[in-house]
């Protein structure tokens, strides 16, 4: 797809809780074309000691009010900025970025788990499978109750279960111990990210149970058009940039199972 670099104007930014913020972005032209899976980079202005751009995942496209959502946790210097834009403010975006997830062809059943932050890209995959008739069924795992994000959202195009490690929402512990995944539950595909031991883990369930599978991998994605080979991930055909040959994998790609 074609890459565009524009300036987007913050329509609202939402303090979700302490570390995380919700950016609508829009502009008066029409959005560029997206896919639910690929991500942006944003440039951080007014700040000497930040000089890369930041890779922020596309959380949500909401076409009839042109928006664009980014789903922000302040973890540096660069983020912290972010989280300081305001309403009217400007934000520089390069987009669309990566490769999204891959849609089925018909309607089935399918699982997406997210852990922490990185429930931000299954929104808008939610999104376009139920547009597909597809059930899907969201399994979202934070450290506490007030770590577990846009659990309404998620609620308008899915089932919704939650793990906590703390117990105060959900079910206590990992989202791969979740009673869900001991069921007789049939799922024909599993989508996830999050970090890297929890995906692993869902990586292993999927084979065990010979589901197809896709994961968006957060590796450090410094330029995002594959030139600093800071994201490189090692897959069956050798090492491979996740920013232009992912975010997102088949999970028969990497070498999680061997």
């Amino acid at each position: 797809m074609k890459k565009y670099i524009c300036d987007l104007t913050v329509a609202d930014a939402i303090r979700l809780h302490q570390r995380c913020i919700l950016l609508k972005l829009t502009r008066d032209e029409i959005l560029p074309p997206m896919k639910c899976g690929q991500f942006t980079e944003v440039r951080i202005d007014a700040t000497p000691s930040v000089l890369l751009r930041r890779p922020i995942s596309i959380h949500r496209i909401d076409k009839e009010k042109n928006e664009l959502w980014l789903l922000v946790q302040t973890v540096g210097g660069g983020t912290q900025h972010l989280a300081q834009l305001r309403k009217g403010d400007l934000l520089n975006v390069m987009l669309p970025l990566g490769n999204g997830f891959t849609l089925p062809d018909t309607p089935c059943q399918t699982l997406l788990v997210g852990g922490g932050v990185g429930v931000a890209p299954l929104l808008q995959l939610g999104v376009d499978l139920k547009g597909l008739g597809c059930h899907s069924t969201f399994l979202l795992g934070a450290r506490t109750a007030n770590d577990v994000l846009q659990v309404k959202e998620f609620e308008q195009v899915g089932d919704v279960y939650v793990t906590t490690e703390d117990g105060s929402m959900g079910e206590q512990g990992f989202v791969t111990q979740h009673s869900l995944l001991k069921r007789k539950e049939v799922f024909d595909k599993i989508y996830c990210c999050g970090p890297k031991p929890m995906m692993m883990a869902v990586t292993r369930y999927a084979h065990e149970h010979g589901v197809w599978c896709e994961v968006s991998l957060e590796n450090r994605m410094a330029c995002g058009v594959g030139a600093c080979l800071c994201c490189v991930e090692k897959t069956k055909e050798g090492h491979r940039c996740v920013c232009t040959d992912g975010p997102v994998f088949n999970i028969n790609d990497l070498t999680w199972l061997i």
